[in-house]
């Protein structure tokens, strides 16, 4: 009984330890692609941003319409670069994962031109739903944010 209760308590150990790892695992990779995302934004290079998000992608702006699939989000992310934001800072806050799915709690920052032509820096938070794809790579899936602080 004892042998049994000792297998059973070093399963469950393993298992725990296991899914640890793989959140641990996520996080890394999420936060590695965030800074990827941020390279590609700041650089001016939408189509970069865009292959960062799943085929079937949707983003849901603040006060917009749903932006569907891959093309599309590129486009939106190109309209938003030809405006003039830029400075985008992105800073991963929460990340919890389970198998290909994982979600992302965050923070950022974005510089965007005023009225007068001064450039003025917002603030705001999101969540992103992240998929991995068959080839390991994680990807946006579903992207949402708004303006005001995280905290």
């Amino acid at each position: 009984m004892r042998l049994v209760q000792s297998f059973a308590f070093a399963a469950v150990l393993l298992f725990s330890s296991a899914l640890s790892a793989a959140a641990h695992s996520a996080r890394e990779d999420i936060e590695a692609a965030l800074v990827k995302f941020m390279d590609a934004f700041n650089s001016g290079n939408a189509a970069a941003v865009g292959q960062m998000y799943t085929e079937d992608a949707a983003l849901l702006p603040p006060d917009g319409k749903r932006v569907d699939d891959r093309k599309g989000v590129e486009e939106f992310w190109q309209g938003a670069i030809k405006a003039g934001m830029k400075n985008l800072t992105l800073k991963a806050l929460e990340v919890e994962g389970s198998g290909n799915l994982a979600y992302e709690v965050g923070a950022f920052t974005l510089g965007v031109p005023s009225k007068g032509g001064a450039p003025s820096t917002v603030a705001g938070k999101y969540i992103v739903v992240w998929k991995k794809g068959d080839d390991g790579t994680w990807r946006l899936h579903r992207d949402i944010w708004n303006f005001g602080a995280a905290q």
